[in-house]
Parts: C-alpha cells; sequence; structure tokens
C-alpha cells in the first residue's frame, strides 16, 4: 500500500496532524469467524455447481438408454381403433348390376398381429348375394411412408393391393384391379364416428369414368 502525504494541516475529531506528516491507511484484518464464512460460501457454491453437472450427465445417459422408438408404431397405434368384433351392414348402391340395390349382414373381426407390426382382419358376411369370406391384413410401410392393405376372399384368386393414409380423421386406401378388359379404381374411406361405431365407404370406377359409391359399411362394435 502506497504512504498518503498531507499538504496542510486536517483537523479531524479534534486531533491536529502536521504538514507533511504522512499516514498509513487503517488495514481491516479479516476476523477468524469472517474466514470461515468465506470459506463455507466458497465450497457451497462449488458443491452445487458439481451436483448440477452430474444430474446433467445422469440425464444424458438416462435419455441415451432410452430405446429408439419402433418404426410404424405410431402410425399402426392409429389403427387400433379396428380393434374388436363388430356386427355390420352392407348397404349397396342402386347401379346397372344391381337396379334395387341390395343390404346383406356380417361379422368383422379384427386383432394384431405379430409383434403389433399388422392388423389382421376377418369377416364373413351372409345376405341374399350369398356368404362371403375375407382377409384383410393391414400395415405400415415406412420406405413408402404409406399403409398397406392386403386383400383375400374366397371368390377371386391372389391379392388386391391397396395404399392408404390418413386424410383429417378419414383413413382412406386407394388400388386397382383388372376384370378382362376392364380396369376397375378402389377407393375406400374409414371413419370412426362414435365410440364403437364405424362407417366404411367403398367407391369404384371403371376404365377411367368418374367414381361411384358402390357400398357404404356401417359397423357396431360388440
Amino acid at each position: 500500500m502506497n504512504l498518503i502525504p498531507l499538504s496542510k494541516f486536517i483537523y479531524d475529531a479534534g486531533v491536529v496532524i502536521k504538514p507533511n506528516a504522512q499516514i498509513k491507511p487503517h488495514r481491516e484484518t479479516m476476523k477468524p469467524n469472517s474466514k470461515a464464512k468465506y470459506l463455507f460460501a466458497v465450497l457451497a457454491v462449488a458443491v452445487f455447481a458439481i451436483c448440477t453437472t452430474a444430474f446433467a450427465k445422469h440425464q444424458e445417459k438416462e435419455k441415451a438408454a432410452q430405446p429408439a422408438a419402433k418404426p410404424g408404431a405410431a402410425e399402426m397405434e392409429r389403427l387400433k381403433f379396428y380393434l374388436g368384433e363388430w356386427d355390420y351392414t352392407e348397404t349397396y348402391a342402386k347401379s346397372k348390376a344391381l337396379p334395387d340395390g341390395g343390404q346383406d349382414t356380417g361379422v368383422y373381426t379384427s386383432k394384431l398381429g405379430p409383434g403389433g407390426n399388422s392388423l389382421v382382419n376377418t369377416f364373413h358376411t351372409q345376405g341374399p348375394f350369398g356368404d362371403f369370406e375375407g382377409l384383410l391384413i393391414l400395415t405400415w410401410d415406412p420406405k413408402e411412408k404409406a399403409y398397406k392393405q392386403y386383400g383375400f376372399a374366397n371368390d377371386f384368386a391372389g391379392a388386391i393391393v391397396e395404399t392408404g393414409q390418413f386424410e383429417g380423421d378419414a383413413l382412406v386406401f386407394r388400388g386397382e384391379f383388372s376384370m378382362g378388359a376392364t380396369k376397375v379404381a378402389l377407393r375406400n374411406l374409414t371413419r370412426l364416428v362414435a365410440p364403437g361405431k364405424i362407417i366404411s365407404e367403398d367407391f369404384t370406377s371403371a376404365n377411367g369414368a368418374p367414381e361411384k359409391l358402390f357400398l357404404r359399411l356401417d359397423a357396431t362394435k360388440r
């Protein structure tokens, strides 16, 4: 600490200090109790910093240890409204083949496939058009980023393959097949309209003509 020269008389509390006298400023020493408090504060800050860093690293490790979401799991979750047993009524629109339309009834059963990566849906229809049995396999294709539906039935060979996406609250599948020289385009629209209530509509188009409603299905969960 530098010394401070005084060039004139200074009166301080009745004490006279001569000119050119030198005085050392008062040096306060830290009391032992103050030193202890200071040391405690420093240690507390250090411990808090260490604990915060350790907690952050622990959180990072937990996050890294969590398994990655299975591809397609979220998309398959959206199809679970199908699960269960359903009683349904199919109403056929009037057409050249069915001038008066028509109606039949059936039972639809849906369950998860292996690993929850697919839905296995079976149905059996009975009515004036006879018995009809079918199988639908629905899954999510990560490469196409779309749903795929494979349809099998007792009245045709092979499978009808359709590709789908959700459009708003409706699941819409599109596909096509050939009957001789006729190319038939399909569009199926299915939505859950209320808890335990499904409406599904099939539209068809032949050789590029405007599509028409072919049938409507109303299903009620058991």
